[in-house]
């Protein structure tokens, strides 16, 4: 079922929204500590914090008698006097008389006033007022900043509503040489890259396309297994063409609210016009790009508004437009038909798994920047790696690069790549999952029973690898590669997989008398190609060539499933399922019967050194009179 409604709207919309409200409260309280800081500072600085004793004018004017005054210090009404043992005091006088007249008048005689130095200092000017203003002016100042801030605050998370329709998408420049991806980047993809030649040469040179009445596709889809290089292809044509290139993810446009996902893509396809020429990618379109009517919310979806909208902008370039829609996906089964129809996703490139030759130059561009010993082989690594995609080998190449790191190391082996191989494949070893002597004894004789079988079967492919060492989720495996690269399969090659699969099965009912969980992942596979052969590849005579079931993808949330047969043909099936599986055991217990000493001699060698590789597992092969398979000559044909 798909849940993507739910993951993308209410939780992305919980999350903004409690994050404003927290960088909102947290900012006025840090407004709030800031103004009282700042006052305090304030405080401390207007008052020195000492206290100075205040004399009456008769005192003084006793004092000035006396002989024991120094200097006075005059500021408006305002005496500062010093006297003769360095004692400091104030006092005030009247503003409009002279301190001379006022101590006169106090009866201070004219030799003694002679005898003491007063000093009178002008206060007038800006800097007066400016001292005796500032208790009043810096409170002011202080509370409009404070406002100031906090309006500013609010004004932000306000205005962040409206920011909500704008587009999303990253944008590359075409002059940014360090981010720059050409062709020369992506190895394989030969016919992809055919295809899309004829969009490089339009974006770089149009007119000789319109004047000849050409129209260049509006849109390009890019389909293919996981890790073939949907993205990174898009990169290429941009980096190529030299144009702008917008990137986003099809999740992007979808928003708690209702009309975000239109106005994003409103926006984004106004912004690629002004950068025309330009390359809008879209990838997972998937996400927004489902089949309509199949969710809840009927035509008010916003998934299916977003839609809506990139049909009705696409619909909506003229041929000097010159921007180029690309997008990728790996479930072009469940986009909506009016999406892929001709004048908008109009050309439709597909990415397959790479082949050796392809495999080997991505392993050569991926090696480009890693230091490599003398004896690394990559053909050998190539063809050691059918059904890698180019994701799966870069993570073999750094998973290399890693492991001669983690030795300390300063090259990149020939055996850190295939361990590396195993790794990718498997997972890590899981060297503290360590067995009890009867567990590692029962998994030896299970991958010993795999691997006889698939020896033996004419049509299984060859072994490689036998361990029982854990790696991943399997307490151990076998490791078998074909001979040459296959881009199909027959029903023989099939039903030997099956035996081999039961061949662990078997081999634990033969030798212990009893079974385990061991071959639970086993069955699964079996039982799921075994239902496959009969429902999907009219591989059964009892059912004959009929397709029971779709091929395509798993349905939406909210749409009902029909079974398209009855039950009598389900019957049928259920039957036809349960007789290959039994046929695949009779098959592995016949190989197992026949070659009971080089399968005991197999499991004995696993106990003592827990992997055997292809060379010492051939010689037991040999020793027991069981021939080899050989790459045949093959010429290679064109399959229509």
């Amino acid at each position: 079922m798909d849940f993507n409604f739910l993951n993308q709207k209410e939780p992305q919309g919980k999350g903004k929204k409690s994050k404003k409200n927290g960088n909102f409260s947290s900012s006025i309280i840090g407004a709030v500590v800031f103004f009282i800081v700042i006052t305090a500072i304030y405080l401390l600085v207007a008052g020195d914090g000492k206290v100075t004793p205040q004399v009456s004018i008769s005192e003084l004017a006793n004092n000035v008698v006396a002989g024991n005054v120094k200097t006075i210090l005059v500021e408006g009404d305002k005496l500062t006097i010093t006297y003769q043992n360095g004692d400091v005091k104030e006092s005030k006088k009247e503003v409009s008389s002279p301190l001379t007249q006022t101590l006169a008048d106090y009866g201070v005689p004219a030799v003694a006033l002679a005898k003491t130095d007063i000093q009178i200092k002008d206060e007038s000017g800006f800097g007066y007022w400016l001292l005796n203003m500032s208790p009043i002016i810096v409170p002011i100042i202080f509370i409009l900043v404070f406002f100031w801030y906090i309006s500013r605050q609010v004004k932000g998370a306000g205005m962040q509503a409206f920011t909500f329709g704008q587009s999303k998408a990253r944008i590359t420049d075409p002059n940014d040489k360090n981010n720059r991806v050409t062709f020369k980047d992506v190895a394989g993809c030969k016919e992809a890259k055919e295809e899309l030649k004829e969009i490089v040469d339009f974006l770089k040179s149009p007119k000789k396309f319109l004047d000849i009445g050409a129209r260049i596709p509006k849109g390009v889809i890019l389909t293919g297994a996981p890790g073939t290089g949907k993205t990174l292809l898009a990169r290429a044509v941009a980096g190529e063409a030299g144009v702008p290139f917008f990137h986003l993810s099809g999740s992007e446009f979808v928003e708690m609210f209702v009309g975000v996902g239109a106005s994003r893509v409103r926006d984004l396809f106004k912004m690629a016009k002004r950068a025309a020429p330009a390359i809008i990618f879209v990838d997972e379109i998937d996400a927004i790009g489902r089949t309509r009517g199949g969710g809840f919310g009927g035509g008010n979806d916003e998934r299916e508004q977003t839609l809506n909208q990139i049909l009705v902008e696409m619909d909506g370039f003229e041929p000097n437009d010159k921007v180029i829609v690309m997008a990728a996906t790996n479930r072009p089964d469940v986009l909506d038909p009016a999406l892929v129809r001709p004048g908008r996703f109009d050309r439709k490139v597909i990415l397959d798994l790479p082949d050796r030759a392809d495999r080997e130059e991505i392993l050569k561009i991926h090696a480009v920047k890693k230091p490599l010993a003398e004896d690394i082989n990559l053909k050998l690594i190539a063809e050691r790696t059918p059904g890698f995609s180019g994701a799966d080998l870069y993570s073999l190449m750094n998973e290399g690069a890693i492991l001669a790191a983690r030795e300390n190391r300063k090259k990149v082996f020939q055996f850190d790549l295939i361990r590396a191989i195993e790794k990718v494949m498997l997972g890590p070893e899981r060297k503290s999952h360590l067995l009890s002597k009867k567990e590692k004894e029962i998994t030896a004789y299970h991958e010993a029973g795999h691997a006889i079988v698939a020896s033996v079967l004419p049509h299984a492919d060859p072994v490689h690898k036998v361990s029982i060492i854990a790696r991943g989720n399997a307490g151990g495996y076998t490791l078998k590669l074909p001979l040459e690269e296959r881009r199909l399969q027959s029903k023989k090659e099939f039903i030997d997989d099956i035996a081999m699969s039961l061949g662990g099965y078997v081999a634990e009912q033969m030798t212990f008398g009893d079974i385990t969980t061991g071959p639970s992942s086993d069955l699964q596979v079996a039982t799921s190609l075994a239902r496959a052969m009969v429902t999907r590849w009219g591989m059964s005579d009892v059912i004959g060539p009929i397709a029971l079931v779709d091929s395509g993808g798993r349905p939406q949330f909210g749409e009902i499933v029909e079974k398209e047969f009855s039950e009598t043909v389900s019957t049928k099936v259920d039957a036809e399922v349960s007789r290959i599986i039994q046929d695949g055991l009779k098959t592995a217990e016949g190989v197992l019967n026949e070659h009971k000493k080089a399968f005991t001699a197999i499991a004995h060698k696993l106990i003592e050194v827990e992997t055997l590789e292809q060379e010492e597992y051939e010689k037991i092969l040999v020793a027991h009179g069981i021939l080899l398979k050989k790459k045949d000559l093959v010429v290679p044909v064109e399959v229509a």
